[in-house]
């Protein structure tokens, strides 16, 4: 498998294209600067370099002539615009297998690379067969700086066996995020069950939730052992949290707090061994202030909160998103559509996202059945995406109220020892009173 090295500081344009040749059995890196290129390149060798003429901190001539330094077998491919192909010439004779001029039309890339790397044409032009649907697990962490505080906050966590309780809107990955807490903790190997407690009907949902015995109520024609159990030794994850019924909500404090569920119709108390993640897409604080949610069972789930960011809190990201889920659309619809054209991209980083990743998701999978051709175009979007308004910038408070959030939080379960507390977030303790300072919490 060949192994190739794109570098352009057009991050879209990097992604779709690794996507695109690692379908058709290329072993793709990016890198988008100079100076990171530079670094792999003294990391590993590549049987390709893949670059722009114009980068961020130097050009692609600078990197040429580093590379035929370095490794004089690299072959090395330009990108360049129409007005720098003298260049391109130029730097040929300095050693340069050959140029592609921008827009750059996938196609023609792939026929540059097969002659460089001497390839035969109909293998390599061949997409690499589907792979059968695996149960692997896959989390996209974003290139954001609020996504990237989003995933340090989840290994932090990932290893404990504290409690979690998720918050963010409908489609925020809140899911994702618990299964990636999962596979980061001791417990990675166990089952992680996921339940959506919006689902179950109120009069099952203690049998759901901790069983119960034969003939324990009618229809009970066998013993059934409940979520709790069935996840033992991994993970349970309890969606929509907010809508279980408020008796149930006791059962439940019950069973965190003795470590044993009680099945409906028996007389004997089952052990169980879980860690327990729960979501919700409302204000439980709330929910306990109305008398809807109990306040013990709140504090009992929610020894650490992650806030799961909307769409239009990490603008950076969407395109990110878009090309994963364009990828996979690809495979589940046998299609070879390469991108998005400019016009999409400006919808997409313009328009409000209100059913956030799983708006999106869907909504490149039908524009990629859509797609007649390379790149996915405007007609392939449904029309209320280009209808909508541009979306005014929110102000910053959400995030804001999380970081308070966590801090009344940490100062809480160290007494207010500020020392341990800044440990537990994982700043050091001026970060800390900085912080409480900037929010108006000295007194705390």
């Amino acid at each position: 498998m060949a192994k190739i090295l794109v570098v352009d500081d057009d991050t879209t344009f990097c992604i779709m294209l690794k996507n695109w040749l690692g379908k058709r059995g290329f072993e793709v890196e990016n890198a988008f600067s100079y100076k990171e290129a530079v670094k792999k390149l003294d990391k590993e060798t590549f049987d390709l370099v893949l670059t722009d003429l114009r980068l961020p901190d130097k050009d692609g001539i600078d990197l040429l002539r580093l590379i035929k330094e370095k490794t004089p077998v690299t072959q090395v491919l330009l990108m360049t615009g129409y007005a720098d192909i003298q260049t391109a010439v130029t730097a040929m004779k300095l050693g340069a297998f050959d140029y592609v001029a921008k827009p750059v039309i996938p196609d023609e890339i792939l026929k540059k690379l097969q002659e460089a790397l001497k390839l035969e044409v109909e293998p390599a032009a061949k997409p690499v067969p589907a792979k059968a649907k695996s149960t692997t697990f896959s989390y996209i962490k974003g290139v954001s700086e609020s996504a990237s505080q989003q995933y340090e906050y989840i290994h932090l966590v990932g290893p404990t066996m504290m409690t979690v309780l998720i918050n963010g809107e409908s489609g925020t990955g809140k899911e994702y995020i618990a299964r990636l807490i999962h596979n980061t903790s001791a417990r990675k190997d166990g089952p992680f069950v996921a339940v959506d407690c919006g689902a179950i009907p109120r009069d099952i949902a203690t049998s759901e939730l901790f069983g119960h015995v034969k003939g324990a109520f009618t229809g009970a024609t066998t013993d059934k052992q409940g979520y709790f159990v069935t996840a033992s030794g991994g993970t349970i994850f309890l969606d929509e949290i907010g809508n279980l019924p408020y008796d149930v909500q006791v059962q439940l404090l019950r069973a965190l707090e003795e470590r044993k569920v009680h099945p409906v119709g028996s007389s004997a108390d089952v052990p169980f061994d879980v860690r327990i993640i729960s979501a919700t897409n409302e204000n439980l604080k709330e929910a306990v202030a109305d008398g809807r949610f109990r306040e013990d069972l709140y504090h009992r789930l929610n020894e650490f909160s992650i806030y799961a960011l909307p769409l239009r809190e990490r603008k950076d990201d969407i395109m990110v998103f878009a090309n994963h889920f364009l990828d996979k659309a690809n495979e589940e619809l046998g299609k070879q559509v390469a991108g998005f054209d400019d016009e999409v991209m400006r919808i997409f980083n313009t328009y409000a996202w209100p059913g956030n990743l799983r708006e999106l998701r869907n909504i490149v999978k039908r524009a990629t059945l859509l797609s007649q051709g390379k790149l996915i175009s405007k007609m392939c979007l449904p029309p209320e995406l280009s209808q909508k308004p541009v979306e005014q910038e929110k102000p910053m408070g959400t995030r804001r109220e999380m970081e308070i959030e966590l801090i009344k939080d940490a100062l809480q379960k160290c007494r207010n020892n500020k020392s341990e507390a800044a440990r537990m977030l994982q700043i050091d303790r001026k970060t800390l009173y900085n912080k409480l300072k900037s929010y108006g919490l000295e007194d705390l």
